[in-house]
């Protein structure tokens, strides 16, 4: 028995045991899937804006000051931005050609392997850290605001074969959203690479999503504090906010394609403006705090979050059958 299967299968049991929104998600991924075959040239376009809005806010969560607009006009356009290092706008454009490898690799049935790991790291830092691109770390490290201190880099090959037999024996197991919280917290707690963990596991944990038939979920930079602060909860083997913050994320990104095909993103609209309406039962705090507990259908877009009277009107409808 590997050293931690008997940790990972506690946590197997509390993720499966968690009241999260996934039939909402399935059934908004069935809607997705039956309005295929889509027009390509918008589906293209729409993969790019998220390519360029996935490349922003994960860097930006490590702390590039490159904006939304920027990131963009490095990416597509080469050029440069005033006052911005040249580490940044080389961030902007690995992040963005790891994307496209992710893309690429993402199948029906696809397996991620340690070999698939290392590529994707070496992308994310090439031409900025050549030492360390693409190998597993051969020093301690210690991360800032993190509550505990990752394996010794001894274990970390070890760490990292245990985790692909983990990923192996349990991708049935686990709703996908949540086989990749599980596994981003894993990576995240190995830390196998001495700089690059969190651009590669998000890349990661969207290639599984996608291998699945799920489009990208993106990590809002807005929401970084809380992100760590759900990985620190994971690390106390307490799951719920960070398998709830992934869940959202991926409805986030299902509501975009959904509301760029359908037109359904519509009904969407800022919760306050629906807490202003006479016949509201709720005023804009309580519903924020259902959007932000995921029960209520929406999605947040910045700091401002976006749902539907129908949501609303549903759950009040929910609340009054129990009673």
């Amino acid at each position: 028995m590997y050293f931690w299967e008997v940790v990972w299968k506690e946590q197997l049991i509390q993720l499966k045991a968690l009241e999260l929104p996934l039939e909402r998600l399935d059934a908004k991924k069935a809607r997705l899937e039956a309005l295929r075959p889509m027009p390509l040239f918008a589906l293209n376009k729409l993969r790019d804006t998220l390519s360029i809005e996935w490349t922003y806010h994960s860097n930006a969560i490590e702390g590039n000051t490159l904006n939304l607009v920027e990131t963009l006009v490095v990416i597509e356009d080469g050029m440069t931005i005033k006052g911005k290092s040249l580490r940044e706008h080389l961030e902007a454009i690995n992040h963005h050609e790891a994307i496209e490898q992710v893309i690429a690799l993402a199948q029906p049935g696809a397996i991620i392997t340690e070999r698939i790991i290392l590529d994707l790291h070496a992308l994310v830092l090439q031409k900025i850290e050549k030492d360390f691109a693409g190998r597993y770390r051969n020093m301690p490290v210690r991360i800032i605001g993190a509550n505990f201190l990752p394996p010794n880099y001894l274990k970390v090959p070890d760490l990292m074969e245990e985790l692909m037999v983990w990923l192996r024996e349990n991708t049935e197991e686990l709703h996908p959203v949540l086989l990749a919280a599980a596994f981003h917290h894993r990576f995240v707690w190995i830390h196998p690479f001495v700089d690059g963990n969190g651009r590669t596991v998000r890349l990661l944990q969207n290639l599984l999503l996608m291998s699945k038939g799920y489009p990208p979920a993106i990590i809002l930079k807005e929401d970084r504090q809380k992100y760590y602060r759900a990985l620190n909860e994971a690390n106390e083997g307490r799951f719920a906010n960070l398998a709830l913050l992934m869940v959202q994320a991926a409805e986030r990104t299902i509501d975009i394609y959904l509301g760029t095909f359908d037109g359904s993103l519509d009904a969407y609209q800022p919760i306050g403006n629906l807490a202003e309406e006479p016949d509201m039962p709720y005023g804009e705090e309580y519903i924020g705090l259902l959007a932000r507990r995921g029960k209520i259908d929406a999605y947040k877009e910045g700091k401002r979050w976006f749902t539907t009277k129908k949501a609303i009107e549903e759950y009040r409808a929910g609340r009054q059958r129990m009673r």
